[in-house]
């Protein structure tokens, strides 16, 4: 009899567990939900374009080894161009959809990118942060809970999925309050080897309601190995289409862009 109830005890015990870790484990949309709401809730996801201006700097052994000023124009979800000057040098790289171009001041050359840079400018939004918070993979991925991460002395971040139908898979990690903390994902290298990417977020300013990350660091393999920081941050600014369209005389080109 003793045996009976206790086994009897020990299953409605478990079942009781069970059912108490399901209702507490967190959601994956839940936890993009507050994300949301920190960012800036509605105002953020009614943005629809983005210019940024800051300074781009490419980091080597913990130390800035060239830094060279960006304009960043995007129209939300695969519209970019960004422009990139040293000196009076300048570079362009523009991309809308699955076209792109890239003209090198230096060498006075406009050409079509390759499949392996547009590969990359795809790949770039998959793992944004836009791109998980505003739902632009929905129907083409899915979106899981992971758990909690060690994320520093006493705090751990929760840590949620987006796996796309090809494979390709992302890992996002959020702070207790709800803001974005990091991006992780693989991917292969030209010789095939399998390469780490982490985006790190960092210094969230307010601007006009909505939260946005100034400061963002790339690591690959554990090694940072760049650093974006923005100087000013404006949205919703009115995007003419010919600022990614493929222009037929660079001179245009060699003059700033007026946005």
């Amino acid at each position: 009899m003793k045996a009976v109830l206790f086994t009897a005890v020990f299953f409605i015990a478990l079942i009781f567990v069970s059912a108490t870790s399901a209702q507490t484990k967190p959601d994956a949309q839940a936890i993009v939900a507050k994300a949301v709401q920190i960012m800036g809730g509605d105002r953020y996801l009614q943005i629809t374009t983005q210019v940024g201006r800051g300074r781009f700097s490419v980091i080597r052994e913990n130390m800035v080894a060239s830094s060279q000023s960006f304009v960043d124009i995007i129209v939300f979800p695969d519209k970019e161009r960004t422009e990139f000057k040293t000196g009076p040098s300048k570079t362009i790289q523009t991309n809308n959809g699955k076209t792109g171009w890239i003209f090198d001041s230096d060498a006075e050359s406009l050409r079509d990118q390759n499949a392996g840079q547009i590969e990359n400018f795809q790949r770039g939004i998959r793992v944004s942060l836009d791109n998980l918070l505003r739902g632009y993979w929905k129907g083409e991925a899915e979106l899981s809970y992971v758990g909690r991460r060690q994320a520093g002395l006493g705090r751990r971040n929760d840590v949620i999925k987006l796996h796309y139908k090809d494979g390709f898979a992302i890992e996002f990690e959020f702070a207790d309050d709800g803001t974005p903390a990091k991006a992780l994902y693989k991917r292969r290298a030209v010789d095939d080897s399998e390469v780490t990417e982490e985006d790190r977020y960092a210094q969230f300013i307010d601007v006009g309601g909505i939260k946005t990350p100034f400061i963002i660091d790339r690591y690959t393999n554990g090694a940072q190995n760049s650093r974006i920081n923005y100087e000013s941050v404006d949205f919703n600014k009115p995007i003419p289409e010919s600022v990614f369209s493929k222009p037929s005389d660079i001179k245009s080109l060699k003059k700033d862009l007026k946005i």
